[in-house]
């Protein structure tokens, strides 16, 4: 990244202990400063500098004023520019350019998502469980930065949805489509854990984490959860659990052959006791999302407990740019003064 930057006027001033002020706005001052005092002395003295003195000078004024003193003020002009470019020499004006080496510790994280029909209650109004569930996950993906992440998701079988990457763009099109009916219906809560371990494996990152988030009990499946739970404390990996639902009965959607849509309360089974136990054989901790906003703040611990470390080292390359301005503000001081002592030069 390149950039211009005015170094040396403020530390002529100030010392090499920091300036208060700006280079660039003691330049602008000081230019504002000239221009004063130039409009000052054209408007006062209108260049009557004659050295010569008469005691009737009417006669004078009627005489036409010669090229040389119609456009004596360029020595001026030529003096508030030679000044003005010297001010620029002076701020030290740097051109560089920023090297910026950015090293990261990233976490891995595998996202274990239920999609069992259950999931389709809508006790977090306006929507389902898990619409509301994939519209956190998508804003917790949105705040990672260099972390690989991967999505798993499961019913009565468990599957990769979307294996670890750093492409959150093509990870949140694979979210959107997390849908019902991909699998046969149940709760394989062992499996879901057990093909996150299964891809976070062979990582070679410091912080392996796997979120899981159910509604139900496990009722599926080859594998326990707590199986599951040893083997991702085995291989040093942290396990965070959600469990879905407001307590008490929840509204499902069934659609009826005669009737259609129409909505039946049903009871929130949710193995609480597993899914703690599981966290705290891995590390991580169970929590319970109520509503959709509870959901968002379990999300938003989770982000701030498993943070990626990331260090930045940045050097500048500079190169000097002020002996332009100086020679040109030399160039110009030189000009006015072989003018005034030649072309423009007045009697003694």
């Amino acid at each position: 990244m390149s950039n211009i930057e005015f170094a040396g006027l403020a530390l002529n001033l100030f010392g090499e202990s920091g300036a208060v002020i700006p280079a660039l706005a003691i330049f602008l001052a000081g230019l504002l400063l000239l221009i004063g005092m130039l409009l000052f002395y054209f408007r006062r003295k209108r260049f009557q500098s004659a050295t010569l003195k008469y005691s009737d000078v009417r006669i004078v004024k009627r005489a036409a004023r010669s090229n040389r003193q119609r456009y004596r003020f360029i020595l001026a002009v030529l003096r508030v520019f030679a000044v003005a470019f010297l001010l620029v020499a002076f701020a030290r004006p740097r051109s560089g350019t920023e090297v910026t080496d950015v090293s990261s510790e990233g976490v891995d994280i595998m996202m274990a998502l239920d999609v069992s029909s259950s999931m389709m209650a809508e006790d977090f109004k306006p929507n389902n469980r898990l619409y509301v569930a994939k519209e956190e996950l998508k804003k917790f993906v949105q705040k990672r930065i260099n972390d690989r992440i991967g999505l798993v998701v499961f019913a009565r079988y468990a599957y990769t949805q979307c294996p670890l990457t750093t492409d959150y763009g093509v990870l949140l099109n694979f979210v959107d489509q997390v849908g019902f009916g991909t699998v046969d219906d149940g709760t394989a809560i062992g499996m879901g854990v057990a093909t996150a371990v299964n891809r976070l494996r062979e990582s070679q990152s410091k912080s392996k984490v796997i979120i899981l988030l159910t509604d139900g009990e496990n009722n599926a499946g080859e594998i326990d959860p707590l199986t599951s739970a040893n083997l991702a404390q085995a291989m040093d990996m942290k396990v965070y659990t959600i469990g879905c639902g407001k307590p008490g009965n929840a509204m499902f959607p069934v659609q009826d052959p005669i009737f259609g849509k129409r909505y039946v309360y049903q009871p929130t089974k949710i193995d609480e006791k597993t899914l703690r136990e599981i966290a705290e054989r891995t590390g991580g901790k169970y929590y319970r999302a109520k509503s959709g906003e509870e959901l968002e703040e379990i999300y938003s611990t989770i982000d701030q407990l498993e943070k990626t470390e990331i260090k930045i080292a940045s050097h500048v390359q500079y190169r000097e740019l002020f002996h332009s301005f100086i020679y040109v503000g030399l160039a110009l001081l030189t000009l006015e003064i072989v003018l005034a002592n030649s072309y423009f030069r007045k009697l003694p």
